[in-house]
């Protein structure tokens, strides 16, 4: 079940670590000293997740300029997220969490509703993490439109 107390701005973030597009373990400490763009979103080739994950894609080099990395995580597996980034051509790595751990350590697993059917799924939420492993900012229940540069423009710090 989710946990209802989710980390909060100014708290240092839990080291995690999840499979990755790559092939790799990626833990979140292996970017002590970078900026972590951190986005949660339900489900690979789908609309709106599809929109949000081709806005980050696009903004990509600006985020990265601004010395910040981008990480995307759903509870798809690695294969769907393979198929999902190679049609994409996505530049920043995809993570697996199957079992919801770190979707429930930011509290964005969630009871949601649809057409009346009550289910557990990601709350599309993003979360910006600084250099020493600090939560500096999160959105969450995000709205697609426009969300990519406002991440970009707190990376920025404008």
């Amino acid at each position: 079940m989710a946990q209802e107390t989710a980390l909060a701005v100014g708290q240092t973030v839990p080291d995690f670590t999840l499979a990755s597009t790559s092939g790799q373990e990626v833990s979140l400490s292996g970017y002590r000293g970078r900026k972590v763009v951190l986005y949660f979103y339900p489900k690979d080739m789908t609309p709106a997740c599809t929109q949000e994950t081709c806005d980050f894609r696009d903004y990509h080099p600006g985020i990265q300029a601004a010395g910040a990395v981008i990480l995307g995580i759903s509870p798809d597996d690695l294969k769907s997220h393979g198929k999902f980034a190679a049609k994409h051509g996505l530049p920043f790595e995809l993570l697996s969490d199957p079992e919801h751990q770190v979707s429930e350590l930011f509290g964005v697993w969630k009871l949601k509703k649809l057409y009346g059917r009550e289910y557990m799924g990601i709350e599309r939420s993003t979360f910006l993490i600084d250099e020493g492993g600090k939560l500096v900012k999160e959105w969450r229940k995000v709205k697609v439109a426009g969300h990519a540069v406002e991440v970009l423009a707190a990376v920025k710090g404008d």
